[in-house]
């Protein structure tokens, strides 16, 4: 690849929040990572400088939206506001996490939906096109004004888990919730397995219900293997887990794109032997195995790195799509 991407056409940065991954993007298209310099004032302003000339140049910019979520947006606005300004001819926001996807619709008087807002800032800022991983639901894709590409992790865990012999060891794939069913079911497709579908009810950010009827889908079954976007708390993952060592299951692998482990998730995932596995990605800054010794994270770096280079090249990414029935 990186003798078809003129790297003089082309400025590659990144922000605070996931330095390491945007190292591997750049590295996968032949590209350099150019400083970007950060400072604050007296007054708790942030100052950015883009440490090199983006004047008629493709510009790509990878900032993932951890905490602290807010600190970190208003980084990427500054730095997608900067390129506009120094006259970038295309400016690509890689968002490999999109915090405020989960906020997507109006289910109380008064609030934001956040999702649709942080996609205007982002087009407003001057983003030209978006590209993130594993939206939590297909409809914020809708919220943006400019180009965006949701992309998956998909394949990586497919091909992790293929080499498991699941078939032998009678797998099944668990959905959290209705509203990851069509997910959990295009993976559970893809490695011929079959998938039972959990009825949550949440009723705040830690406290989640899931219907125990869950049992019943998931008889006779030694392994399940419950699929999500994003790990958070982990409270509907655990709770769901609870419930599943109740019944056949004695053996659990936990799989999802984005893992944050906030608050005590961590200890909590330590205390339940039956999860054998966890499968996430790079998206976020991961805990060492040390800390949580189920953790495999796989990178997704060359995902985004073959999305860049096929829009670079003016191809089809729609193999990569996340809500696309292709593998991968």
């Amino acid at each position: 690849m990186s003798s078809i991407i003129d790297p003089n056409e082309v400025r590659f940065f990144s922000g605070r929040s996931n330095y390491k991954l945007a190292k591997g993007i750049a590295d996968h298209v032949g590209v350099k990572l150019e400083e970007t310099s950060f400072s604050r004032f007296a007054n708790d302003c942030l100052g950015i400088q883009l440490g090199a000339s983006v004047r008629g140049r493709i510009v790509y910019i990878v900032q993932s939206l951890t905490p602290p979520v807010n600190e970190r947006l208003i980084e990427l606005l500054m730095m997608l506001d900067i390129a506009r300004g120094a006259a970038a001819a295309e400016i690509h926001a890689i968002l490999p996490y999109y915090a405020y996807a989960r906020s997507d619709k109006k289910d109380s008087p008064r609030i934001s939906i956040s999702a649709r807002l942080v996609a205007d800032l982002l087009a407003t800022a001057g983003a030209t096109h978006i590209m993130t991983m594993q939206l939590h639901s297909p409809q914020v894709h809708g919220f943006f004004s400019v180009p965006a590409d949701p992309l998956t992790a998909r394949g990586l865990f497919v091909e992790h888990l293929r080499k498991r012999n699941l078939n032998g060891k009678k797998a099944i794939v668990v959905a959290p919730d209705a509203g990851s069913a069509k997910s959990s079911a295009r993976f559970a497709s893809l490695l011929d397995l079959p998938v039972a579908v959990a009825n949550k009810k949440r009723y705040s950010d830690t406290d989640v219900r899931i219907s125990k009827d869950i049992k019943k889908q998931v008889k006779g079954f030694k392994r399940a293997i419950i699929y999500d976007d994003e790990i958070v708390t982990g409270s509907s993952v655990l709770e769901l887990s609870r419930i599943l060592v109740k019944s056949t299951i004695t053996e659990i692998c936990v799989v999802a794109t984005h893992g944050l482990f906030n608050g005590d998730a961590i200890q909590h995932f330590n205390s339940m032997p039956e999860i054998g596995e966890i499968l996430t990605t790079d998206t976020v800054p991961q805990p060492s195995t040390e800390q949580l010794p189920a953790l495999r994270v796989l990178s997704v770096a060359e995902i985004f790195g073959e999305a860049i280079y096929r829009n670079y090249e003016r191809e089809s990414i729609g193999s990569l799509f996340t809500f696309w029935d292709e593998e991968g």
